[in-house]
């Protein structure tokens, strides 16, 4: 940095200054696009500095959301450089998905250093992928990064959830590929090619799975195929899963000792890497680090809904948090970029939004009325938390009495060829093929994979329900449940999914009552001893599993019923186990599973549940 520089804080300027396409280099003589905004200082001569804000995508830097963002920055006195991802719309080289952005992060950081306009302090941001770059980045710990502010995305560990999912795969990474092989430049430019995979249903896709190699809607975009085809056949922990990009948890060491602002939603993809990431950057790192978790969808912190579920007014940033999300941001880039002063006094380190408490009845827009509230807290998981048993019983029961008899089990058969549709949940990237939220667990025409008569999930045979008795008063859970079962099972490998619900008593506008999910999971049991093992199953073997689901925070209010959905599916969500124990992306035949879940005094299946207690 010129020390003769002066450094601009003001706080405002009227207008700004566009700089498009600068092609900044990387190490391997790639160039990548960057785009430039700059406060207007009325004098193109002016050595004044200023601090830099830093955005690298891969969905075009020029999209108008990003432009709004990087006007609004550059009025407020920063320097905003936002950059196309390598191999992505005007940038030169191949797209690889999430290894590339560490090194290509960390050169344009040193290139903004070098540059005439920079004061040498420079912030990050964005939104999912743009998440990931940070993470990315900052996981090779660059000397001139002095805060992030990371929305819905930063792996803390994608194999364990972002892209496979305790030992499955999360299928919006098929959804996400194709959508974004069809927009890549070489599609584009290619009206073969472009035709072609204009011709395919993305619903369609999900019925002929799984894909084989240049023979799937992705041989258009042979870069994406590979890529995709990889981390689905890469289905044990490998050194890849550690590879900066996907992992925080496995390069902690040289990440970033800078603050950070993790956000994410109850509803998002990426809610269990936020609060992880959140737990242990906060225990490791001086910081601060702050976490804000809200009541949505993957980016949906500006409407009060998720899916079918209306959280009230104040559920949306804009009006509560903050005058808008812009405004919110720019509070803490200007505490950490225009000052020197590291002592000023902290924010709420955690800010939650409780779910619930609403009415239970339907809204003008038609959805349930659920509710909910802010509310600030010191530690993650919160620090008054009662973690509570609520063990299962072979009449459906859900309670805190331990079993007491002997040999009890619930049992379904689980064919591969019928698996349990998706309705909601963590999903991101998921349309028009599934959709994320909370909603009735009916199926419907809405939902891909339901059928005729459109009855209830846990209708299904399929499907294993317990659930508590009515409730005599509030009860909140707020944190991580781990589902614990003892299972056996009658194939080589299969799966167990879990899902908790807040069970709705019947009301005029909801008759039947409202199955409201709120979290779930998925467990691949060939990997019970370890994910970097397969052990396949015995038919005459009892096995204890655990799923964690990701984290949640809602209010059961009297009259309504905690649940918990066992099955063995929940597709598209996640890839269908053929019960073979072959890996799913290379195994041409299915089996079906005879499932047991264990339920007696030997083997006593039962949630561990993060319940708060307060006066609610």
């Amino acid at each position: 940095m010129d020390t003769e520089h002066e450094d601009n804080l003001e706080l405002s300027f009227n207008s700004f200054v566009i700089t498009e396409n600068i092609m900044v280099e990387m190490r391997d003589g790639t160039r990548l696009a960057t785009d430039i905004y700059s406060p207007d200082t009325d004098d193109q001569h002016s050595l004044r500095t200023f601090p830099c804000l830093l955005q690298r995508t891969p969905y075009g830097k020029s999209s108008g959301e990003r432009a709004d963002e990087a006007e609004f920055f550059a009025k407020h006195g920063y320097v905003v450089v936002i950059q196309d991802c390598r191999g992505r719309y005007d940038s030169e080289g191949g797209f690889t998905k999430y290894t590339d952005e560490g090194e290509d992060g960390y050169d344009v950081l040193a290139w903004i250093e070098r540059q005439s306009w920079s004061n040498g302090r420079v912030g990050s941001y964005g939104l999912s992928y743009a998440a990931h770059t940070q993470a990315a980045m900052a996981s090779l710990e660059p000397s001139n990064l002095r805060c992030m502010w990371l929305d819905c995305g930063g792996f803390s560990d994608a194999f364990i959830s972002g892209c496979r999912n305790n030992g499955a795969f999360e299928l919006h990474q098929l959804t996400w590929a194709f959508r974004e092989a069809f927009e890549s430049r070489d599609v584009q430019n290619n009206p073969q090619k472009k035709l072609e995979m204009s011709k395919v249903d993305p619903k369609e896709m999900f019925l002929n799975l799984p894909w084989e190699s240049s023979n799937s809607p992705l041989r258009w975009a042979p870069d994406y195929e590979k890529y995709l085809l990889h981390i689905w056949e890469e289905e044990q922990f490998t050194d890849y899963w550690e590879q900066i990009g996907l992992s925080i948890s496995s390069n902690l060491n040289n990440f970033s000792d800078i603050p950070q602002i993790h956000l994410g939603g109850w509803y998002d993809t990426y809610a269990k890497s936020t609060t992880d990431n959140y737990l242990q950057l906060s225990k490791t790192k001086n910081g601060p680090i702050h976490l804000i978790m809200g009541p949505w969808t993957h980016g949906g912190r500006s409407v009060s809904y998720a899916g079918d579920v209306d959280l009230g007014p104040s559920a949306p940033v804009t009006g509560n948090l903050s005058p808008d999300y812009n405004h919110l941001r720019l509070t803490f880039f200007d505490k950490w970029l225009k000052t020197n002063n590291d002592s000023i006094d902290q924010n709420e380190k955690i800010l939650i939004f409780v779910m619930g408490g609403g009415s239970g009845n339907k809204t003008a827009e038609g959805r349930i009325d659920h509710g909910g509230y802010w509310r600030s807290e010191e530690e993650w998981p919160l620090i008054d938390t009662n973690y509570t048993n609520l063990y299962l019983h072979p009449d459906n029961r859900l309670t805190q009495d331990r079993p007491d008899s002997g040999a009890s089990t619930s049992t379904f058969r689980f064919d591969p060829e019928n698996p349990v549709p998706t309705i909601g949940g963590n999903i991101s990237s998921g349309q028009p093929v599934m959709v994320p939220g909370g909603f009735n667990q009916h199926e419907s025409m809405e939902f891909f994979g339901s059928k005729i008569p459109y009855a209830p999930l846990s209708d299904r045979s399929d499907v294993q329900s317990f659930e508590t008795s009515p409730l005599q008063y509030n009860l909140e859970i707020t944190g991580t449940v781990l589902v614990k079962l003892w299972i056996s099972s009658s194939a080589l490998d299969t799966d167990f999914t879990a899902k908790l619900l807040d069970i709705y008593p019947a009301n005029r506008d909801y008759p039947n009552g409202y199955s409201l999910n709120l979290t779930d999971g998925i467990f691949r049991c060939k990997f019970h001893e370890s994910w970097k093992e397969r052990t396949l199953l015995s038919p005459d073997g009892v096995y204890p599993i655990t799923i964690a689901l990701p984290p949640t925070s809602n209010v059961f209010t009297k009259d309504h019923r905690i649940r918990i959905d066992i099955s063995s599916s929940n597709f598209p969500r996640f890839d269908v186990n053929p019960n073979t124990g072959e890996n799913p992306v290379k195994s041409r035949h299915k089996v079906i599973a005879v499932n047991t879940i264990h339920h007696s005094v030997l083997y006593p299946s039962h949630l561990i549940v993060p319940i708060i207690d307060r006066n609610i």
